[in-house]
């Protein structure tokens, strides 16, 4: 009778695949050891694994590349990575080793792009900054200073019409803007239109009578739809919609000649996760060439902003299993060593679902049960898996211990969480560490930060 947890994962999915594999009863992750990370430095724990951020910009450059040779596409494609979705330094450093330019939403940003070209991690001035977000004057006399140093490539984006009053009061020389294009939502949404933009129908007229006569250019016209890029018959209308836009706005603005399609590619959260990446880049450029040439027009350069796309999958998130409790008949609790609230904040305010699995025991027969956090709040729990409305693992046997790891887990979760603060319940944040692989293709791992300290956060409190 195949009961145990293993068979359960082998009969429910294709394993083991690219990231995941078992060897005598134990994970790994990108054939690193999990048992060995967590006996060196214990659970709770935090994981990066470096080299995944690396191989998705790679592979994002790679479809793109492809899918633009096949149809001899005039323009060219350039990666950015939107900072807000992991702005940790041992990120952006592995970012900025493949080539790639970088998207802004705040002020502070240009903080960290200052930063990163004193460290020399920045070692090229023309390397493309897109400044999406609604701009207050901080964040335009951050972008001005940028300018005025070199970066002759940061490119505010225009979000809503007043911004070009700030714009010229602080920039006095010619620079490139970009124009983002107030987009439709889906049916879901509780509203019709995006409020990041302007209007599709105003922004050829605004760009006749405010910008046409300036000294500022319109380099770029912005187009990001909130549910990503999907296979559907909304993504592909507003996409039409943003290529027609771009193909009139290019008949009266010769300076216009890239189009950002912002950021949207999916990242695995599901063993059972599918998704075509390569139709989708290939019907995606073949589309926007389709709508240029029924204009006249030239094929734009694309810029895409993948953020979660980026770092999402170098992330995991290690527990132990501490006790388990028996509510009912049909509620089996395994208590896990922190809390969700403060670890995978997504999980409690968005129902995120993430790839969890357990992490040794895979020779046990599993059964069903819930997850629970330490804290007192009935919202830190996990119940349900993206693929099913369930959750398994191992049973517990006396004296053996239990480990459970939750994978893809890279993105928005620390800065979501609040890094460093205060956390629900004064839970401490986790360690954290880096993995990377050295020449000979053998992980290493780095300590970037210790376990939060009740002394760091009662000094926040003021005590």
């Amino acid at each position: 009778m195949k009961n145990k947890y293993i068979d359960l994962i082998e009969q429910s999915f294709e394993f083991p695949q690219d990231e995941f594999k078992v060897e005598d009863s134990e994970l790994y992750f990108h054939d690193v050891p999990l048992m060995d990370i967590i006996k060196q430095y214990g659970t709770p724990l935090k994981i990066s694994y470096l080299p995944k951020i690396s191989s998705q910009i790679q592979r994002a450059k790679r479809l793109f590349n492809v899918a633009m040779a096949k149809v001899d596409y005039q323009g060219d494609y350039n990666y950015c990575y939107c900072t807000k979705s992991s702005h940790f330094s041992f990120v952006l450093e592995e970012v900025l080793k493949n080539d790639t330019h970088i998207e802004t939403s705040s002020a502070f940003d240009i903080n960290l792009i200052n930063e990163l070209y004193e460290q020399g991690k920045i070692t090229n001035k023309d390397i493309y900054i897109i400044c999406n977000g609604f701009k207050r004057p901080q964040y335009i006399e951050n972008i001005a200073e940028l300018i005025n140093k070199g970066f002759k490539n940061t490119i505010p984006i225009i979000d809503n019409k007043e911004e070009m009053d700030l714009l010229e009061a602080n920039i006095h020389e010619k620079c490139q803007i970009g124009i983002r294009i107030a987009t439709e939502e889906e049916p879901i949404f509780e509203f019709y239109t995006s409020r990041l933009g302007l209007r599709i129908n105003d922004i050829v007229d605004f760009y006749i009578k405010r910008i046409k006569r300036s000294r500022f250019e319109v380099k770029m016209l912005h187009f990001f739809i909130n549910t990503g890029i999907k296979d559907t018959a909304h993504y592909w209308n507003e996409l039409s919609k943003a290529v027609s836009v771009y193909c009139e706005l290019k008949k009266v603005c010769p300076s216009l000649t890239s189009l950002n399609i912002g950021g949207g590619f999916p990242f695995k959260k599901s063993l059972a996760f599918n998704y075509d990446y390569e139709y989708m880049a290939e019907e995606i450029i073949a589309q926007i060439q389709q709508v240029c040439n029924s204009h006249g027009v030239v094929e734009p350069d694309i810029f895409t902003e993948f953020g979660s796309f980026t770092v999402s999958e170098s992330g995991a998130v290690l527990y132990s299993i501490v006790n388990q409790k028996q509510q009912n008949d049909r509620e089996l609790w395994y208590m896990i060593d922190s809390s969700f609230i403060t670890t995978l904040p997504d999980v409690w305010g968005l129902s995120q679902r993430f790839i969890m699995m357990a992490i040794n025991n895979w020779d046990h027969e599993y059964q069903r049960v819930f997850l629970g956090g330490l804290t007192c709040d009935g919202q830190d729990f996990y119940n349900s898996e993206r693929h099913s409305n369930a959750v398994f693992l191992p049973k517990l046997q006396p004296e053996v211990p239990q480990y459970v790891g939750f994978f893809h887990t890279g993105a928005y979760q620390e800065s979501v969480g609040g890094y460093g603060g205060i956390q629900h319940c004064l839970t401490p944040a986790p360690k954290h560490i880096l993995i990377d692989v050295d020449e000979d293709g053998e992980y290493f791992t780095k300590l970037f930060a210790k376990e939060q300290t009740h002394k760091s956060m009662l000094k926040i409190l003021g005590y």
